[in-house]
């Protein structure tokens, strides 16, 4: 992952091997959810997006809910309730999984892992402190070794059933279960005492940072807007010109890959290139141009795969930056509800991407997707480079009034 990667404590070690187990879960079907409800439900894109929207507004739902019990009764027990909603949700989609069964239990899910995820990562940056990037990194990269093994056997199995995916992901969840419920209950990552308006000098300052955070998260919202079509609207595409569901899945699992196995040069990289992790995040939105210009005239799997690896690169520089910000913004006491905030976001983008890419190509075409695409990504450079203006002109103030 990187160096000194092995010297982590123990309690990240769990956070983040339950992670992987999570992700590998959930990624036996999130690939396949556009195409399983296009293809073998029956319904439009348009209908695809409007469902995976319903999972992603319980998700954000829940991450936000999820946050603020990791601020209010501590990490284990949050992260317990969010599993044991989510194992029964898809329990029950094992045995249902037609039409409106789907719906509504694929709702659930995303509530319940909505819960999970802003507790995990403000578990992993309350556990290792001084770790700073690296933590929230090395929860990253594991989330991504779930991307690779789940995809890669995911788009295997649904080639012979797609009821042996809803069984796959049930039976993950349950392993993840139990290594919360063995492993995380002696992790010491209780919810800090937050401190008065006065000890953080004044509430402007706190304001600042929340407001700062929430300008931050836009642009990280319209990147995920158009991440997602990649599971959408672009895996259904794939399909329409013959490229195969075990093919499609591969490229995920290239994705994975790449993030897991590229990250000692990544390191380098950024350590070279990038002065900030504001910088970071703007050249992996240039990056994200790059990729979807690519994809937006490919034909061939081999272009597919061509623009998968660019995406990727652009994302390992996007998407660990968000959390480890928020986490140096986040007042005492605060660390789940601005985690919450981050997750809610990323979760929102998956929501509206799907809804508003699906609309795009039944009216409009594949063209008029790729061309708003990138005028969104346009859009977020500009607020990932002006999101700190406010804070600095606090700082600057405090410097010289003190």
């Amino acid at each position: 992952m990187c160096k000194g990667a092995f010297f982590m404590p123990r309690a990240l070690w769990l956070l983040i091997i339950g992670m992987a187990v999570n992700v590998t879960g959930s990624s036996f079907l999130w690939p396949l959810n556009a195409i399983y409800i296009h293809e073998h439900l029956g319904k439009s894109l348009t209908v695809a997006g409007l469902v995976l929207m319903l999972n992603s507004a319980a998700s954000v739902i829940g991450n936000l809910f999820g946050g603020t019990l990791f601020d209010k009764i501590g990490g284990y027990k949050s992260i317990l309730l969010g599993i044991g909603i989510t194992v029964f949700s898809l329990v029950g989609l094992t045995f249902l999984h037609t039409w409106p069964y789907y719906v509504v239990f694929l709702t659930i899910i995303g509530f319940g892992s909505g819960i999970v995820f802003p507790a995990m990562y403000a578990m992993a940056g309350s556990v290792w402190k001084e770790g700073g990037r690296r933590a929230f990194n090395a929860i990253y990269v594991a989330q991504n070794v779930g991307v690779a093994v789940g995809a890669a056997l995911g788009g295997l199995v649904a080639s012979y059933s797609f009821q042996l995916i809803f069984l796959a992901n049930a039976l993950m969840y349950i392993i993840f279960l139990l290594i919360a419920v063995f492993g995380y209950r002696s992790i010491q990552a209780k919810p800090a005492k937050q401190t008065s308006v006065i000890q953080e000098k004044g509430i402007v300052k706190d304001h600042t940072k929340l407001y700062a955070l929430l300008i931050l998260c836009l642009g990280y919202l319209l990147c995920w807007v158009g991440y997602v079509q990649w599971q959408s609207t672009i895996a259904a595409y794939t399909q329409q010109i013959n490229i195969s569901l075990t093919q499609y899945s591969i490229l995920w699992t290239i994705n994975g890959a790449i993030i897991v196995l590229g990250q000692p040069f990544m390191n380098a990289i950024v350590k070279v290139f990038t002065k900030s992790l504001k910088s970071q995040m703007i050249v992996g939105m240039v990056i994200f141009i790059g990729s979807f210009m690519v994809a937006a005239s490919a034909k061939q799997f081999a272009a597919f795969i061509t623009a998968m690896v660019i995406l990727t690169i652009g994302e390992m520089l996007i998407w660990p930056a968000v959390p480890t910000i928020a986490d140096q913004l986040a007042p005492k006491g605060k660390e789940g509800f601005y985690q919450g905030i981050v997750n809610s976001t990323a979760t929102g983008g998956r929501m509206i991407g799907p809804l508003l890419g699906g609309f795009l190509v039944d009216i409009y075409g594949m063209s008029m997707l790729f061309l708003v695409l990138i005028s969104l990504f346009v859009i977020a450079i500009f607020t990932t480079s002006i999101y700190d203006r406010r804070l600095k002109e606090t700082a600057s103030l405090v410097q010289h009034t003190s």
